[in-house]
């Protein structure tokens, strides 16, 4: 799985003037299943993000996690983590999971952080969305559970 995970001091998603998800200090992950993926490798994404020292500890330097400061999580769906523009100008996403499947891995993600004790406000699967967010730092991270296989 992919994630583009971003330090909030707030952040919230919209979808047809209706607020799905919104979150004060915190992480917005921005998520995508890849094909081949499982919920073994939404498991292992959800503790890593939960355990990504990204926030700044009394001395300010980045040493906190999530787990350490109680923040929440904003979980976005987005299959454009996908892309491929390695040719063309137009952006290939066959490597992205079929939907089916995408969803239910979004589902877990989001499932196994708050497992995790942290508290999860989500988007809304395939639907066009408006994301506002005000980036902290700024930090942003990108992962791929397929570096770590």
């Amino acid at each position: 799985m992919r994630a583009l995970i971003q330090r909030v001091t707030d952040a919230s998603v919209t979808v047809d003037d209706r607020i799905t998800g919104q979150i004060g200090p915190g992480l917005l992950i921005l998520v995508c299943a890849m094909q081949g993926d499982d919920q073994t490798a939404a498991d292992k994404l959800a503790a890593r993000v939960a355990k990504l020292r990204i926030f700044r500890d009394e001395a300010g330097k980045m040493n906190r996690s999530l787990l350490d400061t109680g923040g929440a999580a904003l979980v976005v769906s987005q299959f454009t983590l996908a892309a491929d523009t390695r040719t063309g100008n137009r952006p290939g996403f066959s490597s992205a999971a079929p939907p089916d499947q995408g969803q239910a891995l979004y589902e877990h993600f989001a499932q196994a952080l708050r497992d995790l004790g942290i508290a999860v406000e989500m988007g809304e699967f395939g639907a066009d969305m408006q994301v506002a967010l005000t980036n902290s730092g700024p930090v942003t991270i990108w992962m791929d559970t397929a570096d770590r296989r």
